[in-house]
This record gives structure tokens, C-alpha cells and sequence, in this order.
């Protein structure tokens, strides 16, 4: 049971909501709160459980919940079916991810990277390690085969390549930098000894502010689609739609990167993917 990480998500997600969000009455004349989301007893109400002891949890001095009150917790502040697995393991009632790091790539997502046509794509893992990739996305981001290994990882490519990876048209939900604060904090429950991951998220937070800002608001919630923005040295820039999807039985995700037919975006994709191939693309690694 992590007691400290347990307490901070509670405390954000208390502080998201709003009364009516959980059935209760807003403020008479539309006063609006003193602190935001709901309050403390208002949660403890809503769960069931003693005000003091709900307390307690946000504070990291309770012991550790039963599944029957982190259940109802859950109900209480509505969360979603990723939040309350989430929860479920920050109180030591989840099993923990089965795989770890060095998985392989199935050799049927690798067959399916060469057979998207203009759309340029990588596998990466929970730490964020590109594991695979197609031509197009060699041609489109960096050449993956050149990098040593320790480099080919999402964040630590943001941070060295800055706007020609990362960068976003900005988005109340905040982009790429929510949605990798997301994908991290939920990993990392699954796997909660994992310093590597865990030294490579602050590095990241040190360096990119707008990332400290999404993790520090214990979102798990990610986003299957984004518009990314890539600013390619030899196309100019480009807004792809940037979408992500799990493999089904590893802990892995196929990162894809498209344009609608007929957009100049798409054209250049590919023109792209008809250019000679990077030499070795090591997509094999």
C-alpha cells in the first residue's frame, strides 16, 4: 500500500468535482466554495465511512482500506473504471503487472507496422522504451537504429528533441504532456518498484514544467488520440492525429501517427513513405 500516493489521489480527484457531479446541492445563489471540489465530509458521507477516518487516508495515516470501502470510496467520487483499478492498487488490493521490462514485441504487431502504408508508428513499453518501428516513423521523427538503446525512449526523446517530438496544439487537457503524466503515474502502481521509471519521470518533470503540472494532479486517465504537432526538417511542420492503442496480453502500446486522406498533411506522409528507407532500420532491435 503506498499511503502517500494513495492520499494525493484522493485528495485531487475530491478537489475535481463539483456537488452536482455527485448528486448533492450547489451552493444557495451560486456562492461559490471557500476551497474547490467537494469536501471532506461530503466524500466520507457519500462512502459511508467515518469523516476522521477519511481524513486520515488523504493525510497517509490510516491503514490500509478494505475493498469494500475503497469500493465505496470509488462510487463516492465517480470514478472511472482505470481510476478505481488504480485506486484498488495504491491500497495493495490489485495484483500487480505480470510482465516487466525487456517484453518482446509479438511478432504479429511487428508484421503490422510494415503493413500500415502512410502511417508512421512505434511500439513502446510501460517505461516508454520504443521497442519497434516502421520506416515511416525513422523518416518522420529520428533515425531509432542510430540511437543507442538507452535513448530510444519517448521521454527522453521530448527532452533532447524538444518540439520536433513532442509539441502539441495547446489543449485545455494539456497534450502530450497529460497524456504521458497519465500512462506514468498508472504504470507506475503496477510496477511501484521501478526506479528507472521513476528516476526518468522526474528528470522529465525537472526539465518540462508543464509535465510536473499534469503529474502532480494524479491523473490516470489517458487519451486515445491527440493532435500532435511534428516539425519535420525536410516537410516543414505537420498536425498529425496521434493515436495510441494497447496490445492485447502485454504490457505494451502501438503509437501511430496519421492524416486524413486528401489533407496536405496526409501528402506529405506520403512523399515520406516513398522516400529510400533509413539504412538498417533496425526495427528489430
Amino acid at each position: 500500500m503506498d499511503k502517500r500516493e494513495l492520499g494525493g489521489f484522493l485528495r485531487a480527484r475530491r478537489e475535481t468535482l463539483r456537488p452536482a457531479d455527485v448528486g448533492l446541492p450547489e451552493p444557495a445563489g451560486g456562492r461559490a466554495r471557500r476551497t474547490p471540489g467537494l469536501r471532506r465530509e461530503e466524500v466520507a458521507d457519500l462512502a459511508g465511512v467515518s469523516v476522521n477516518y477519511y481524513e486520515r487516508l488523504e493525510q497517509a495515516r490510516a491503514p490500509r482500506p478494505s475493498p469494500q470501502v475503497i469500493d465505496a470510496i470509488g462510487r463516492a467520487l465517480a470514478l472511472s473504471e482505470v481510476e478505481r483499478t488504480h485506486l484498488s492498487r495504491l491500497a495493495g488490493h490489485a495484483l500487480p503487472a505480470r510482465s516487466g521490462p525487456g517484453e518482446q514485441v509479438p511478432p504479429g504487431v511487428l508484421a503490422l507496422l510494415d503493413r500500415l502504408g502512410p502511417v508512421a508508428a512505434y511500439v513502446c513499453d510501460a517505461r516508454h522504451d520504443i521497442l519497434a518501428w516502421n520506416d515511416l516513423a525513422a523518416a518522420l521523427i529520428t533515425d531509432f537504429g542510430a540511437l543507442p538503446p538507452a535513448e530510444r525512449n519517448v521521454l527522453r526523446l521530448a527532452m533532447r528533441l524538444g518540439a520536433t517530438v513532442c509539441s502539441a496544439p495547446q489543449e485545455a487537457t494539456g497534450g502530450f504532456e497529460a497524456q504521458v503524466a497519465a500512462q506514468s503515474r498508472e504504470a507506475l502502481t503496477r510496477r511501484p518498484h521501478d526506479s528507472a521509471l521513476r528516476l526518468l519521470v522526474g528528470d522529465f518533470a525537472e526539465r518540462a514544467p508543464g509535465f510536473a503540472a499534469q503529474w502532480s494532479r494524479h491523473d490516470v486517465r489517458s487519451r486515445a488520440t491527440l493532435r500532435k504537432r511534428i516539425d519535420h526538417g525536410e516537410l516543414g511542420v505537420l498536425v498529425l492525429d496521434c493515436q495510441t492503442l494497447a496490445v492485447p496480453g502485454a504490457d505494451l502500446r502501438v503509437v501511430m501517427f496519421s492524416a486524413e486522406p486528401g489533407t496536405p498533411d496526409h501528402d506529405k506522409l506520403t512523399r515520406l513513405q516513398l522516400r529510400p528507407a533509413v539504412p538498417e532500420p533496425s526495427s528489430r532491435p
